[in-house]
């Protein structure tokens, strides 16, 4: 960890703007990203500090990279998705820069605090929103979005996933600090946030956040089996009775939910076309992003069929069907191989501590890959951003496995 402190306020504030750059959108994301990166890479070659390159999980990324360059060339269209391969090398850095940075317990502590008090502020615009049809700012009540909750996203019904992909983070963070202590504040906590992502009326990333706690609540020791009990039933509740006193809710994830059972609906059309991707171009699928040129090619209007097999989208909105249809059998039996070495291999070791950061960054990115229930594109910048942001935390929370851990120097 460099010495002087204004590097270090000056990392601190990129760090702890995070979550308020992904609210302002991918391009203000993007760019705190890019400054992280860019001065991040100058200060390790200041600092001559390179044997994190040696580290295995840096090489495994590594080796994604270099695929994901292979894949843009064999892509049925190279510009496509070249800058989204090509710039998956600033993921990796952004990764080394976590565990850089966060290997020292007072940064990560005041990074959290604030990431605490914006994502907070985050959960009480979502009650604001849902109680008066617009959030603090004004946004929210657009017609073609119907009663979905925008919050600070303005036009996009994404913020039950942006909570999603903090929220355990937090509570990992406030069951490190104070375990029993607080323990009524932190139930609060958890009422408060799966109320809020259920709000939304975001069915998947609900569905994600309430399996996603059930799985971190069995595997936490500070919390007693009775109050784990209590806290389910009320979660259990709290949706039965959300669900019977809201239209909104009850029409999205009851009526809906009874319509896409049924195989003409638009997200078995997405999956059949995904699949159909998927047997035309089986080794190496049509390229990363490039399901929308593979569909799209003969009607560049969202929903166009194409011999009746395809439907025009921007993506089949399922990553494994994404990752089929665009990387090929291939391709994803390299990303599931580099990730299980990256995370899937550590789950045992994980379960069995009580860092309970390490263990929300696990739950998170094991219901990334929830199969069946509808996704976003993985490569985009903001589902990205996310996962890497949990990847790293995995990483930079335990000393043992952040690759600037200086033992690990020592045996290089």
């Amino acid at each position: 960890m460099v010495d002087n402190k204004y590097i270090n306020y000056y990392f601190l504030f990129l760090f702890s703007i995070i979550p308020i750059s992904i609210l302002l959108g991918s391009a203000i994301s993007l760019m705190n990203i890019l400054i992280i990166d860019l001065s991040f890479v100058i200060l390790i070659i200041y600092t001559k500090n390179f044997f994190f390159l040696k580290d295995r999980s840096i090489k495994y990324l590594l080796i994604l990279y270099i695929y994901l360059i292979l894949n843009s060339i064999i892509s049925i269209n190279f510009t496509e998705g070249a800058l989204r391969n090509f710039g998956f090398i600033r993921m990796i850095i952004f990764f080394a820069a976590f565990n850089y940075f966060f290997q020292q317990n007072n940064f990560f502590q005041k990074v959290f605090k604030f990431w605490f008090l914006v994502i907070s502020i985050v959960l009480i615009d979502v009650f604001i929103e849902s109680f008066t049809g617009r959030n603090i700012l004004g946004y929210g009540g657009e017609a073609h979005l119907g009663k979905r909750i925008v919050s600070f996203f303005k036009d996009e019904p994404i913020v039950g996933g942006f909570l999603n992909g903090f929220y355990l983070l937090l509570l990992g963070f406030l069951l490190n600090e104070f375990k029993e202590k607080k323990i009524l504040f932190i139930l609060l906590f958890i009422i408060l946030f799966i109320t809020a992502i259920l709000l939304t009326g975001e069915r998947s990333n609900s569905i994600k956040a309430i399996l996603g706690l059930c799985f971190f609540l069995f595997f936490i020791k500070a919390i007693d089996i009775k109050i784990k009990l209590a806290l389910i039933s009320t979660i259990i509740i709290l949706i039965i009775f959300s669900l019977f006193n809201s239209s909104f809710l009850k029409t999205r994830f009851v009526n809906q939910m009874k319509i896409y059972s049924k195989q003409d609906n638009v997200y078995f059309q997405l999956y059949k076309s995904g699949f159909e991707v998927f047997k035309k171009n089986k080794l190496f699928g049509v390229g990363n992003k490039n399901y929308r040129v593979e569909t799209c090619i003969e009607k560049n209007e969202l929903g166009s069929t194409k011999a009746n097999k395809y439907f025009c989208n921007t993506h089949p909105h399922q990553i494994y069907l994404e990752l089929l249809s665009e990387h090929g059998i291939i391709g994803s039996l390299i990303f599931f191989f580099i990730f299980y070495k990256l995370v899937f291999s550590k789950i045992l070791k994980t379960i069995r501590n009580s860092n309970y950061i390490k263990l929300g960054s696990l739950v998170y990115m094991l219901f990334v890959f929830t199969p069946l229930i509808p996704s976003g594109a993985f490569f985009n910048n903001y589902l990205l951003t996310i996962f890497i942001m949990n990847l790293s935390l995995f990483y930079a929370s335990d000393k043992k496995l952040n690759i600037f851990n200086y033992e690990k120097k020592n045996n290089f």
